[in-house]
């Protein structure tokens, strides 16, 4: 019961964050302030395809481990991007706590797939 409540968690959380960065302004402003414009659209999709993953990933266990381990990827370089670029601490927790629910999620799938 956890596990599916953080995943539906995260799969919300990355949906938000996934369309948001499709379609709104102050995300492609926070894009070409990181020097990374031309991701913005990648990142998006990717988010988004992550989600939807771990929804569907509650059906099909496979499909949890790989969105899992794919969006606990791209918040590990999140978190990276905002060190080089040198953001407040605070601003790097979300992604931050992002990889790490998401590095759980995948762990504690990883167990019970086996």
């Amino acid at each position: 019961m956890l596990l599916t409540s953080l995943i539906c968690f995260s799969a919300i959380s990355f949906l938000w964050y996934g369309l948001n960065c499709l379609i709104n302004k102050k995300m492609m402003q926070e894009f070409e302030r990181f020097g990374l414009g031309k991701f913005r659209i990648l990142t998006g999709i990717l988010q988004t395809l992550g989600a939807i993953g771990l929804f569907m990933g509650l059906f099909f266990p496979l499909l949890t481990l790989i969105a899992s381990a794919g969006l606990a990827l791209l918040m590990l370089i999140g978190v990276f991007v905002r060190i080089k670029i040198k953001d407040h601490i605070l601003v790097a927790l979300p992604a931050f706590a992002l990889m790490l629910l998401n590095s759980y999620i995948f762990f504690t799938a990883y167990q019970s797939y086996q």
